[in-house]
This record gives C-alpha cells, structure tokens and sequence, in this order.
C-alpha cells in the first residue's frame, strides 16, 4: 500500500544547467528525481562536482527539497542526514545508470536501497477523517524510506527495459519511460526533442536543391 502510495506523488523538477536555460525534466520516478539532485553524471566519483544536476548539496537544501516533494515532512535535516541522503541518491543513480544500458546492477548499491527501503517510510494516509492518527509531521529518514521504496520498484521486473538514456548524441540523461506506448526518446521534448527537429530540419534543407 506505501509504495502504491508513491505514485500519487508528482514527479519532475527544474533543472539549472550552467548556460542558464531552466529546464523541466520529468524523470519518470521520485527516486530518479532525487538521483538528480546530487551527482548523477558523476556516479561512479561520489565526490562529483557542482553541475547543473547537483542541486542539493547540503541539509538545507535537503529540507527545501523534501518538503517540496513531502509537506508532511518537518524540516529537521542535518549532517547525519544529509549524509545518508547522499549515500541513497548515489546508489539509486549507479544503478540507474546500470539498469539504462542493460548492465548488471551492482548488488552494493542494491543492498544499500534494500536498507533503507526496511526504514519506516510515510505511510499512507485517508484525507477526511475527523481525528489526527499520530503526529503530525514525518522525519527526513522517513521520506528517505519512501524513495528508497520507489527504487525498488523502479529496478524491479515490472519495469524492466523502460529505463532508458535520452536518445541524443550529447545528452545522457537518463529516464524512466511511462508512456502507454514505451516510445519515449528523449529526456525532454522540449530539449533534445527539439533539438533534434532542428537538426533535422536543417539536413533535409541541406539535401534540397536550391
């Protein structure tokens, strides 16, 4: 019932590249959103760099991002948790990494989401009832454990093969394929999608006689 739960909740952020063009980015999963906060393109050098993908970079933007995706969370983050963060968001992005080019998953970092995905997570709750079940706001480790859920669907069999990379040559953003049809090409539509029609475009004009 939590992990079905995952679902309800959207999906995609803004990205800041270094040219300064905001982009959005629909990753297709929670757990792929939190990937890219941190060092995706940089998944096998934990130390990373500060590119337009690293977007949390300590407690207190793990707190804004958190709470963003899970008002019910209070914004208590710190060190400790941070690094845990960090460590989840950096194994979720080797594996789908891996999982994109049809490698085998690396079982460290499946053990690691294993791990946190046995923490409590924020379980579900029915909107219109007349009393509080509990208290009031969820801790950061529980939102930790409901990512941490969402990647085990994400790496599971029944979403096997819809983890891809954008199609374009420059771009290896990688994403979780959603659509009814599994045909999604590009990170975004409105990046590498169009960019690509402009290429296009532009080589059909090329082979025109004039």
């Amino acid at each position: 019932m939590a992990t079905e739960a995952i679902l309800t909740r959207g999906t995609g952020q803004w990205m800041e590249p270094v040219d300064g063009q905001r982009w959005w980015f629909d990753s297709g999963s929670l757990a792929l959103d939190f990937a890219y906060t941190g060092e995706f393109a940089h998944a096998d050098d934990p130390a990373g760099s500060d590119d337009e993908r690293h977007a949390v970079r300590d407690a207190t933007g793990l707190n804004a991002w958190l709470v963003e995706r899970f008002p019910e969370v209070a914004p208590t983050a710190g060190d400790r948790e941070f690094r845990d963060a960090r460590t989840l968001r950096t194994a979720i992005a080797r594996l789908a990494r891996q999982a994109s080019r049809s490698e085998e998953l690396s079982p460290d970092d499946i053990d690691v989401v294993n791990l946190f995905a046995a923490t409590p997570d924020i379980p579900p709750v029915l909107a219109g009832g007349g009393r509080q079940a509990g208290r009031t706001n969820a801790r950061p480790h529980q939102a930790l454990g409901t990512i941490a859920r969402d990647a085990v669907r994400l790496f599971g069999p029944d979403v096997d093969g819809r983890i891809r990379e954008c199609s374009a040559d420059d771009c290896e953003l990688v994403y979780l394929d959603t659509s009814r049809s599994g045909t999604r090409r590009w990170c975004s539509m409105q990046r590498c999608g169009n960019r690509a029609k402009v290429r296009a475009h532009r080589a059909r004009a090329a082979r025109t006689p004039q």
